[in-house]
């Protein structure tokens, strides 16, 4: 059995118990903290996965971890804590997300700019790319890249829109020297 395989398998219950409360957008709150938190702090991951730490001290931290969630998901990571999983915690936290977000219609991206985006900016680069890429709403995540003179680069999942000027320019260059 594959770790990432097993995420999923975590992920999807979880998701499922979601659906049947009508709690996903709930859910994706309180599982993106989890993420948030375990990402940032490599020391609460680490404390997780240590074989020095007791199950009982590990299920405490995470009740601190998650004091905040539903009883939903502090029993699920108290579950991959017990099953010795406690290292897959982000990965079911991404696995929950790329779900809820299936769902909803959503999608993540990521936008390379020489500036901050405004509102109204972010506003029209969601809706924009929404559509090419057939959702309903895009969650922007705004990078300032000194390497982007102009223009923009948007990506969502694995896809890659480049609207920067060096992309431009990179196009145009490979367009003049294969008609040569």
């Amino acid at each position: 059995m594959s770790k990432s395989g097993a995420a999923k398998r975590y992920a999807i219950a979880l998701f499922e118990l979601a659906k049947e409360n009508n709690q996903v957008a709930k859910f994706d709150q309180e599982v993106r903290i989890v993420k948030e938190v375990i990402e940032e702090n490599g020391e609460v991951a680490k404390a997780l996965e240590s074989p020095n730490l007791s199950l009982a001290d590990k299920q405490a931290l995470v009740n601190t971890l998650a004091a905040h969630a539903s009883t939903a998901v502090l029993n699920t990571l108290k579950l991959l804590v017990e099953r010795r999983r406690a290292d897959e915690i982000g990965t079911v936290c991404e696995e929950f997300i790329q779900l809820s977000n299936q769902e909803r219609g959503m999608a993540e991206a990521i936008v390379y700019s020489a500036r901050p985006l405004t509102e109204a900016e972010a506003a029209s680069v969601s809706q924009t790319f929404a559509r090419k890429v057939g959702k309903q709403t895009l969650t922007i995540e705004n990078i300032v890249d000194s390497n982007v003179l102009g223009g923009l680069k948007v990506r969502i999942g694995n896809r890659i829109f480049d609207g920067t000027l060096q992309g431009k320019l990179d196009r145009l260059q490979k367009q003049l020297t294969t008609n040569l």
